[in-house]
């Protein structure tokens, strides 16, 4: 007799809700670090005329893990920008199917990179390169790699059962267009609405 696993009511959308808080948190502290490293380099560079030697490249290879992490960021709450006009124009079905095979490409290429990534760290890990100016691993800080298009493909994997369950319609894509026109709108009420006290 097996014994069956019991899955408590919701434990999915929990362990979503743990990656989500995670990954802005991740984010967040990436902006911190990054923007405070910055700062402390200018200030050393301009008013004591010295700097930290290591402060270049690990600003580089943070905002490149801000990059990477920020895509994944990107897909879950819509700010990438796309062009969906003939999409738009579509009849449901013929859209969720569009859609479907849009994210099925974007998760072989997540896959392709995932794959690559993986090869290219192994590598890196088995030379024992590390970083330019301190004496950490490369592997280590380029593992964002992996680690980016791993949580891409989640992202992806959530958009495309979303499309198929119809919670969702397609890509959340940032409208800049519209976005640009309620601001012009706004804009106008408020100068007419000045115009008129």
């Amino acid at each position: 007799m097996q014994a069956q696993i019991v899955v408590p009511a919701g434990w999915s959308n929990i362990m979503l809700q743990k990656l989500h808080r995670f990954e802005e948190n991740l984010l967040c502290t990436l902006l911190g670090l990054m923007t405070a490293l910055v700062a402390v380099e200018v200030v050393l560079r301009f008013f004591f005329n010295t700097g930290l030697l290591w402060a270049q490249e690990v600003t580089l290879y943070i905002s490149a893990w801000f990059v990477l992490l920020g895509a994944s960021y990107g897909i879950r709450v819509g700010a990438h920008i796309g062009v969906d006009a003939f999409i738009r124009l579509m009849p449901p079905l013929p859209r969720k199917i569009l859609s479907s095979i849009a994210v099925a490409c974007c998760l072989i290429y997540c896959g392709l990179f995932i794959y690559g990534s993986w090869i290219y760290l192994a590598k890196m890990k088995l030379i024992e390169l590390e970083m330019e100016d301190l004496p950490i691993p490369k592997w280590i800080a380029m593992s964002v790699l992996v680690i980016g298009f791993v949580l891409l493909a989640i992202r992806f994997l959530i958009l495309l059962w979303n499309i198929i369950t119809d919670k969702q319609d397609g890509f959340k894509l940032a409208d800049e267009a519209k976005e640009s026109l309620e601001l012009a709108q706004k804009t106008d009420e408020e100068v007419k609405s000045e115009g008129v006290r």
